[in-house]
């Protein structure tokens, strides 16, 4: 069985945090910031801690934990 190989995307995307959490940009701030409201931007700054569920997938790509 060949190894399995790491998703480069997903090095370039994600980072775990010391307790194994991932985490991640906050979507939705490329474009279209007008239809936004500006409590929306206000609270896109920054990373965010992805949801448990997703974050099992997104392990597996790159993590291997």
């Amino acid at each position: 069985m060949p190894k399995m190989k790491t998703k480069s995307s997903a090095k370039k995307r994600f980072k775990l945090t010391a307790s194994g959490k991932v985490k991640m940009g906050q979507a939705g701030k490329r474009h279209g910031m007008r239809k936004r409201s500006n409590k929306f931007i206000r609270n896109a700054r920054g990373t965010a801690i992805m949801s448990e569920s997703f974050a099992k997938k997104v392990r597996t790509f790159y993590f291997h934990v």
